[in-house]
């Protein structure tokens, strides 16, 4: 599968579901911004990768992006930042998505298992998600962060470097 065969629009995600479900494979999905990818996205995409058979990945579109973390966000386009996540051998598919919450993507897709990074805790993680997760047999499963690992911490090093060359 290339590259761009991985980065799905939400209908073709739930035909893929659908049809991988059939065969008893167990969907695991995460979604987030997955701007400036670091070390510490990679290491949280294999361990989520572990917890089924196959990873779907739902990216933040660059509005939703601008909404969550602010006008200067993203750094990097959702069509790099999707192929970017779509090389990894742990994602199995991306899909682009503009609302402010996954839930409408968890809703269509289903999946067995759903996973968010460690700066959350099950009581402040997105409550509407958590409970329709649980409501259908899905499991939530909170993944720690690597610490010393942020989008943020990348930009502010390197707002910092630069302001040193002054």
């Amino acid at each position: 599968m290339s590259l761009n065969d991985k980065i799905v629009s939400r209908e073709r995600a739930a035909e893929i579901a659908a049809g991988m479900r059939a065969k008893g494979k167990r969907m695991v999905f995460t979604n987030g911004c997955f701007d400036l990818l670091h070390a510490g996205h990679a290491l949280y995409l294999e361990q989520a990768r572990a917890l089924g058979d196959y990873l779907v990945v739902g990216l933040n579109s660059d509005s939703s992006v601008s909404a969550i973390k602010g006008p200067s966000r993203p750094i990097v386009n959702e069509t790099e930042r999707a192929q970017l996540l779509a090389a990894l051998s742990s994602v199995a598919l991306v899909v682009i998505f503009s609302e402010p919450t996954s839930e409408a993507l968890l809703d269509l897709l289903r999946p067995e298992v759903f996973v968010k990074g460690g700066d959350y805790t099950k009581a402040t993680m997105n409550q509407e998600e958590k409970n329709f997760v649980e409501s259908y047999g899905g499991e939530v499963v909170l993944i720690p962060a690597l610490p010393e690992s942020s989008t943020t911490r990348i930009i502010n090093r390197i707002l910092a470097a630069n302001s040193d060359k002054r």
